[in-house]
């Protein structure tokens, strides 16, 4: 049914756009930024590995470990790490915010790696976003005492290691489910964050935090809905829809912090948000014929060879959810 589609699309971005309040919340509790993110993946790979468990799918062939290691240690390692950082330096909302620059970052790269041509639509949403973020950068983000230059700089990290996970998807999930690549990548990165963990000591609040909250619902949770719309709706759909993210992660901190944009901060928002809809609308008109339905502005893959997913998993097996 095309309402449940958009009923799951929402709820995963209802869960991602929890991932700063939650962050915020462990911050409070004495948990650094880098144990947060190192707790998120080794969680969510758990919660993945009772799935692949369950369902036969912890099996991939030895020849993809290389890319699943670098997809561990970029995607995961230094995604989630920088994005927690951005939540300390710069807050909820403008991390959150400048996560989606990430549609112009992977704009570039299909250019550089499989040259896919430059649009007129996607120099549009380049400039929009690029302005966009300068703006929001320029504003001072939510916090009362602004935006550390710290905090932009790991929000647009965030962002272009988001973006690399269109790279990794392009590639993979034509042969493997979602639940599988999560269950060997999140590992990977869990251990190259290892080294730079400082473990603080935690009272019951911030371990139902990490392990419900970080590892089960912003991880496992959201990915899981996000396939499950995924299954239902056309990939433009399901991008467009989940990119209202952003939108509820501002929302959710002006309503629990008061991290309140200035009116250019809320202009570059728009903006930013505005160019994804550019390059996903894009991607719709000029995309799907060439590549076997790419979504290429949301980082998704859908394959002719990988619709029949075994319908006991629950998840279309080249769908890649990227958070």
């Amino acid at each position: 049914m095309p309402l449940a589609g958009y009923g799951f699309v929402l709820l995963a971005a209802g869960l991602w756009a929890l991932i700063g309040p939650l962050a915020r919340y462990c911050l409070a509790e004495g948990v650094t930024p880098l144990e947060i993110a190192f707790w998120r993946a080794t969680f969510g790979a758990l919660f993945f590995g009772l799935h692949a468990a369950r369902h036969g799918l912890w099996r991939a062939p030895a020849r993809d470990a290389a890319t699943f290691a670098a997809f561990g240690l970029v995607g995961v390692a230094l995604f989630f790490g920088s994005y927690q950082l951005a939540v300390r330096e710069g807050g909820a909302a403008l991390a959150s915010i400048l996560l989606y620059t990430a549609p112009a970052w992977v704009a570039l790269l299909s250019r550089l790696c499989f040259a896919e041509p430059l649009t007129r639509a996607k120099l549009a949403a380049l400039g929009l976003a690029m302005t966009g973020a300068f703006l929001i950068c320029r504003s001072g983000g939510g916090l009362q005492g602004g935006a550390s230059a710290a905090g932009i700089g790991f929000g647009l990290l965030a962002g272009f290691t988001y973006s690399l996970h269109y790279v990794f998807s392009r590639h993979f999930l034509h042969r493997h489910s979602p639940v599988t690549l999560y269950l060997f990548c999140l590992p990977v990165g869990a251990l190259a964050l290892l080294p730079f963990v400082t473990f603080a000591p935690k009272g019951p609040l911030a371990w139902a935090l990490l392990v419900l909250g970080m590892g089960l619902v912003t991880t496992y949770g959201a990915y899981m809905a996000y396939c499950e719309g995924m299954r239902r709706l056309s990939p433009t759909r399901v991008a467009v829809v989940a990119n209202f993210e952003p939108v509820l992660a501002a929302l959710l901190a002006y309503w629990l912090w008061d991290e309140l944009f200035p009116p250019s901060g809320w202009i570059g928002a728009g903006l930013v948000i505005t160019a994804v809809f550019c390059v996903v609308l894009d991607g719709a008109r000029g995309g799907n014929k060439s590549d076997g339905g790419v979504s290429r502005a949301a980082g998704v893959v859908e394959s002719p060879e990988t619709e029949k997913a075994g319908e006991s998993t629950g998840l279309a097996r080249g769908h890649m959810p990227v958070e």
